[in-house]
Parts: structure tokens; C-alpha cells; sequence
């Protein structure tokens, strides 16, 4: 320990807040957060009989440091993640591919939406889907060329004139008033509950509107949404795991000399709609408690929608991390040297109550789908 760590460790607060450890150069090699700084950081610099071989050599290699403090635990998660994401450093667990993900965009703020592809996530009244892996799921089926699922307008700028797109019948071409507000915003709303995955209720809703459009005699109204509905009921029938559960994410870990892979399976509604795994980086020699833990926190800070609940391979007590959140599982679950399919299917289950807080419920209790914003 430097002369410097010794000084600073003496002046550190009582507050909760993030601490950057720094090697002789300068570089940031070491973010982590505390509910009580001083509590926390002065651990690394005591005895190092019980610490883990990973600590020991980070601890050799610091000779400074820096903390921020914050108002509450939420923030340093937050400022946490963000450091770790843009500094990198070594000893950290991080995602091997935190690059920036793409995401489906939905511009509900405006009077005729459109819905694209993005990769920056502004606060702009529209709703975002993702972050997105791969290009399956509900929103690969909306963005295939072969697969107009709901004929949306995809100009910038809306101009006086019908485009290709509407001959070709991909546009319902509100720009010169051949679709009205409220047709055009109740595929809005079909859409949003295509992308959230409810296709359940984007069938119900079709075969509601194409009746009455029937019974109304605007029959090419009618072939239109005839159409739409037979397409969502084929992109359904791709999704055949059904667990009847609700919203929730899978989480499932393997580990081996090669590295350690997460693998998420995402349920919505009930029906299984896609999945996607990471690699790890600096997770050789840490426990799958505290793998498991860094990628939620990093994961979950990036995702657009968070499910009521989240299955998880091993028993989680994140007390003294900056979350009072205790997630449980079996014992049967832990996931190490198990494929994550495998490893997925004996998990824990955890809920979001309305106070805010995370708690264990029973094995074999479903609930019913939910709202999702």
C-alpha cells in the first residue's frame, strides 16, 4: 500500500457512492460501488488471508485511488456500470460485446408513427423494443422485406404524393389521407403488442376489427386485416415453447476452461420469443454468485423492459452491494458445468411486488400476463 492509499483511507465517507482504483500509471483498473465507502474500500487494504487470488493481484497493482459519492445505492449502480462500460477495466467482469445494440423505435409522439431501426435511445416520447441481438423474434418477423406485416409509412418527412411504397401495398399512404387517425393508430397499437410479444392479443384485436369492417361492407378494409392476421398467427406459430408464466427473462450459465456464457431465454406472455448468450471477460477466478450478480447489473442497465420476473441458475444475497434485494433458488440450480439450456430450467424465481422490492415466490405458481409499460 502506497503512502498516498494510506492517506486517502483515512479521509473516506460514510455515504454511499463508486470507487476507481488506479495503478501506477493512472489507468483505471478496478470500478466498484458501496453502500458505506469507507467500510468498503478499507476491506481490500486488510489482512488478505481470505481474499480471492483475482483480489489479491488487483490489490498489488493499486496506488490510488478515487471515489464519487451519490444520493442513494441506485445511483452508484447506474455510475457504476457507465464507468465500467466506458473505462474497460481489467479487473472487472464485463460483457464481452458491450457494444452499442440496435433497437426497434416506435414514434408514438407522432400523428402518423413510424417504427425503425436504431442504435441511440433518446427521450423523445417514442418507445423503444430491445436492446436487439439478432434480427428473430417479433421484430425481425416486422422488419422482413418478404413479410409486410403492418404497411406503415417510412418517409422522414411527409410528402404530398403516394411513393412505391404504397403501390407496392407497404404503405397505407396517410400522407395523402387515403388511411384515417384512428385506423392508422390502431395498427399502431396491433404493432406494440406484436413487438411486446402479446400476439394473443394482436389476434384478438385483428379479428375484432375485421368483423366489424366486414359487417360495415368495407370489404378491402376487411381483406387487409384478413391479411395481417394470418401473418401474426405464423409468426406465432414459430413461438411453440409455452410456459403460461407471464413476462420473464431465463438467465442460465456454463463455465469452462474455455470461459463462462450467460444465456438468456426471453418469455413474453408466456411463449418463448428468442434468446441470445454473452461471454465474459475477467470472470476466471470469480464465483458464479458474483458472475451472476455483474451481469444483471450490467444487462438490465442497458435493456429498455424489465419482466416481473427473472429466472435465475443460483441463489443471489446482493446485502452490503448497494441492492437490499435477496434473490433465492434451489440448491439443484446452480448452473456450474451445466449448458445453459440446461442450467436454465433449474432456476429461481423472484417478483417485483408494488413496493418496489423482489421476492422468492413458490415453484409452480404462474401469473397471469401483465402490462408491460
Amino acid at each position: 500500500m502506497t503512502d498516498l492509499v494510506a492517506e486517502k483511507l483515512k479521509l473516506l465517507p460514510d455515504s454511499p457512492g463508486v470507487y476507481i482504483m488506479k495503478d501506477a500509471r493512472g489507468k483505471i483498473i478496478y470500478v466498484g460501488k458501496a453502500i458505506v465507502l469507507k467500510n468498503r474500500v478499507r476491506q481490500y487494504f486488510q489482512s488478505s488471508r481470505n481474499q480471492a487470488p483475482k483480489v489479491r493481484a488487483m490489490v498489488s497493482h493499486v496506488a490510488d485511488f478515487e471515489t464519487i459519492m451519490t444520493a442513494n445505492e441506485v445511483e452508484s449502480l447506474i455510475l457504476e456500470a457507465n464507468l465500467i462500460k466506458k473505462h474497460r477495466p481489467r479487473y472487472n467482469i464485463r460483457l464481452k460485446d458491450d457494444k452499442s445494440y440496435p433497437y426497434v423505435k416506435v414514434t408514438v409522439q407522432e400523428e402518423y408513427p413510424r417504427v425503425f431501426i436504431t442504435r441511440r435511445v433518446l427521450r423523445d416520447g417514442a418507445r423503444y423494443f430491445g436492446p436487439l441481438y439478432e434480427c428473430d423474434g417479433a421484430a425481425g418477423q416486422l422488419e422482413a422485406p418478404e413479410a409486410p406485416f403492418f404497411p406503415l409509412r417510412t418517409c422522414r418527412t411527409m410528402p404530398d404524393r403516394t411513393c412505391l411504397e404504397f403501390h407496392i401495398k407497404r404503405c397505407l399512404a396517410p400522407c395523402v389521407g387515403k388511411v384515417t387517425v384512428e385506423d392508422y393508430r390502431a395498427m399502431i397499437r396491433a404493432v406494440l403488442l406484436f413487438l411486446e410479444g402479446r400476439t394473443d392479443d394482436v389476434e384478438r384485436e385483428l379479428e375484432h376489427r375485421m368483423t366489424l369492417a366486414a359487417e360495415a361492407y368495407h370489404f378491402e378494409t376487411a381483406a387487409r386485416l384478413r391479411d395481417q392476421l394470418s401473418a401474426v398467427r405464423k409468426a406465432a406459430e414459430r413461438q411453440n415453447i409455452v410456459t403460461g408464466a407471464g413476462d420473464q427473462d431465463a438467465i442460465g450459465m456454463a463455465r469452462s476452461a474455455a470461459g463462462v456464457c450467460v444465456q438468456i431465454f426471453f418469455i413474453r406472455g408466456g411463449k418463448m420469443i428468442g434468446r441470445e448468450h454473452f461471454l465474459l471477460r475477467g470472470s476466471e477466478e470469480e464465483s458464479d454468485v458474483d458472475i451472476l450478480r455483474a451481469f444483471l447489473e450490467q444487462y438490465y442497465n442497458q435493456a429498455t423492459f424489465v419482466p416481473r420476473e427473472v429466472l435465475l441458475p443460483c441463489a443471489i444475497d446482493t446485502a452490503g452491494q448497494g441492492d437490499h434485494r435477496t434473490l433465492a433458488c434451489t440448491e439443484e440450480g446452480r448452473g456450474k458445468g451445466r449448458s445453459p439450456h440446461t442450467a436454465a430450467r433449474h432456476k429461481a424465481r423472484y417478483r417485483r411486488d408494488g413496493d418496489g422490492e423482489r421476492r422468492e415466490i413458490p415453484r409452480g405458481r404462474g401469473d397471469a400476463p401483465q402490462p408491460r409499460r
